[in-house]
């Protein structure tokens, strides 16, 4: 079978190779993909960075300032449960 003239025969490449050029000349291909990839990334940055400082405040940081005083804490609190 006979391949178009704009690609490049890729079989004798490394796997790795093959399959990052596969992502790489499809993603420079697209049209729509790209404006959804970019939509996809903002949603992943909001959720990791933004949420994070929502739900998971560094709560340590307000009992007590250096980090002898965290690890007291921590250790208090670990045997009070023990």
């Amino acid at each position: 079978m006979k391949q178009p003239s704009h690609t490049i025969d890729r079989r004798n490449e490394n796997w790795f190779k093959r399959v990052f050029y596969l992502y790489y000349d499809g993603f420079r291909s697209m049209t729509v993909g790209k404006t959804l990839w970019l939509i996809i990334g903002i949603k992943i940055v909001v959720f990791f960075v933004i949420l994070r400082f929502i739900f998971f405040p560094n709560f340590l940081n307000g009992v007590a300032s250096d980090d002898e005083g965290k690890a007291q804490y921590v250790r208090e609190q670990l045997t009070k449960r023990g």
